[in-house]
């Protein structure tokens, strides 16, 4: 459990424009008891990463076109966030399908926020397949990350209602509303010693058992 006198350490993962960064960022300066010790991006265009250098924190760029593979990017990555020591790494729109060496490192310390009402709708253009499906509600979800693309438990959800007359943008719009609300949440559980993953259950304010899953 953190304190004010010992915040959570996280590095924030991202690709674009970084506006759960900024949500998380304005968290914290509400009170939510985290440190951002680093703001990553394989994207040197991201403009997230002006908004953690606005903030005073550290903004580095590890761009995957310089690397011949997917895993010789991760491992890259890896080493420069544990430069960090971050007890928590949080995707934040990071447009990147992980290798299982990365994931399984920071097993049970690794969330990622999607938009979709997870099981449904993995991977890309969530908002215009439900839209496509005519379905009546969207949502997003945040889960801790698994070797399975958009497969880990999930955390914590919101819903949101589809009218009639949405388009993509109108539900993006509504779902980065829920996104900037969750997300915070969610790393606040975590900062607080409340949330946990146990093989592949989500404890939220219950003691791990002693005998793994």
């Amino acid at each position: 459990m953190t304190s004010a006198a010992s915040p959570l350490p996280i590095v924030i993962l991202i690709s674009g424009n970084g506006s759960n960064v900024q949500a998380i960022i304005d968290a914290i300066r509400a009170g939510l008891p985290v440190e951002i010790r680093a703001v990553i991006s394989n994207n040197p265009q991201a403009y997230g990463l002006n908004r953690a250098r606005e903030a005073g924190i550290p903004a580095e760029v590890i761009d995957h076109h310089d690397y011949d593979s997917r895993a010789t990017f991760d491992q890259a990555l890896m080493a420069r966030i544990d430069r960090y020591q971050p007890k928590l790494v949080v995707l934040a729109g990071f447009m990147r399908i992980l290798t299982d060496e990365f994931v399984k490192h920071y097993y049970g310390r690794l969330i990622n926020i999607h938009p979709s009402l997870l099981p449904r709708y993995q991977g890309l253009n969530t908002h215009q397949r439900v839209l496509d499906a005519g379905d009546e509600i969207h949502g997003v979800s945040v889960h801790f990350v698994s070797c399975e693309l958009d497969g880990g438990p999930v955390i914590l959800q919101a819903e949101i209602p589809v009218y009639a007359n949405d388009d993509a943008d109108a539900l993006i719009e509504r779902i980065h509303q829920q996104e900037h609300v969750i997300y915070p949440q969610v790393i606040r559980w975590f900062a607080e010693g409340r949330l946990h993953l146990q093989g592949k259950r989500v404890l939220l304010d219950k003691e791990k058992s002693a005998d793994p899953l």
